[in-house]
């Protein structure tokens, strides 16, 4: 990704630190100041892509020429930034880590003209995928045990996006993806069935569910709703008892349209009674964890869902309060004042600790070294802009984000909140605080 993806302000700030000669070390903490009311947690995702930005940061040399045209800059910056590499220390959270508002899930540590560039894209990759995650998290909990597939890449803002939002979604505990670049890129499952223009296309309704389920013979999930959803789950039904004889065994069916919950009633006694037991029905159409949670609720035989827009664009929450602020320069710390915005200085510490069930109790946040009972959820990843560790597979990512999931308390598993956990600020954090504000 070019260094140029960046907002200005940022090549403005690193010339007038090249002028000044400010070259020491810096310190910086992305967190989230504060919660939505739709939300009760978050789910930090997103560090791998951020180690890989940090890993290849550099300019070349068409970006400094085309740098040096615009004039704005001085021939001797747009020389250092040549050589401009990442070499800091970044310490972080596990991405699938739940985490809350005032709560540092990255901090760099590096000359401060590399700790300042790197601002935009940080938070450009660590917003999304946490802001994704988190709405998929909700889905999780609004469905256990169901079958819930990415369906959001048409929808996405960009290609990126969906492409993130796929990995997001796997990592909170969604079961794969319709996007293919995402099975490629990513290893995670690949799902899909068919489109209504396949069925359009044929003269026949029943033709094209023979046409489709010949074509994938292992993958023979068969979309009913074009036209009457109840009578083409009779024709699914005919169609399996004359596809015996291939081999073939229809898998399931997909509604997308309608009152998915009565559809799926009728259509189960349908299948059921044609002696499609094992046909599953799989569900999609501006689904979110509301709607799931009211279907099953309502007892709605449903066995797997596809998620598209509402989860893809994070309909009901779109943005986060997240910011990346100075917390230390030169050995000193560091805190912003401004009214509404004020940040804790320091290198801070989170430490979690749990009640006897195994479930989150309370977090602290307090600065480094400052050490408290409980689980300290910020470790070093990078030393001197190399890794400590290879990547983290996925599939170990996942299954954190679900340990962590497992020990909500019950009052952050509801989708309607309120929402009440504690995060205590130490004394030595607020100690700290208080004597740079005396000063």
């Amino acid at each position: 990704m070019s260094a140029l993806l960046t907002d200005l302000y940022q090549l403005t700030m690193l010339q007038g630190y090249h002028d000044c000669g400010m070259d020491e070390t810096a310190v910086f903490e992305f967190f989230v100041r504060r919660l939505p009311p739709e939300r009760g947690f978050l789910i930090a995702a997103g560090l791998e892509q951020a180690l890989q930005f940090l890993e290849n940061l550099k300019f070349s040399r068409s970006e400094l020429e085309w740098l040096q045209k615009t004039g704005r800059f001085g021939d001797r910056f747009i020389a250092s930034l040549e050589s401009l590499r990442f070499t800091g220390d970044v310490h972080a959270m596990r991405e699938g880590t739940i985490f809350f508002p005032n709560e540092p899930i990255l901090r760099i540590t590096a000359p401060i003209a590399q700790a300042q560039l790197v601002e935009t894209r940080l938070i450009n990759l660590l917003h999304f995928q946490t802001l994704i995650a988190s709405k998929a998290a909700r889905m999780v909990l609004a469905a256990p045990k169901k079958m819930l597939v990415d369906f959001g890449l048409r929808r996405a803002h960009g290609a990126e996006a969906g492409l993130l939002a796929a990995r997001a979604s796997f990592i909170a505990g969604f079961s794969g993806t319709a996007t293919v670049e995402a099975g490629k890129e990513y290893d995670i499952p690949l799902f899909g069935t068919m489109a209504h223009s396949f069925v359009q296309a044929h003269d026949d309704e029943e033709l094209a569910f023979e046409h489709f389920a010949r074509a994938q013979p292992e993958n023979a999930v068969l979309l009913i709703d074009t036209y009457d959803t109840e009578a083409a789950a009779s024709k699914v039904v005919s169609l399996a008892n004359r596809l015996k004889c291939c081999g073939i065994r229809i898998k399931g069916v997909r509604i997308d349209s309608g009152d998915l919950a009565l559809h799926a009633t009728q259509v189960r006694r349908i299948l059921d009674e044609g002696g499609l037991n094992h046909a599953t029905i799989f569900a999609s159409g501006d689904l979110d964890e509301y709607r799931l949670g009211g279907m099953l609720a309502g007892g709605a035989p449903i066995d797997g869902f596809g998620i598209g827009t509402r989860m893809d664009t994070s309909s009901d929450r779109p943005y986060l309060d997240c910011a990346y602020k100075l917390v230390e320069y030169s050995g000193k710390p560091r805190r912003k004042r401004s009214e509404g915005k004020q940040t804790w200085p320091g290198r801070k510490q989170v430490y979690r600790s749990f009640d006897a069930a195994g479930r989150f109790e309370q977090d602290i946040l307090t600065i480094e070294g400052d050490a408290h009972p409980g689980e300290p959820l910020i470790r070093q990843v990078m030393l001197g802009g190399r890794r400590l560790a290879s990547a983290m597979p996925l599939a170990e990512i996942r299954a954190h984000a679900a340990w962590n999931l497992e020990r909500l308390p019950a009052s952050l598993r509801d989708l309607e909140g309120p929402y009440d956990y504690r995060v205590g600020m130490s004394q030595a954090l607020i100690g700290l605080a208080g004597g740079m504000d005396q000063e």
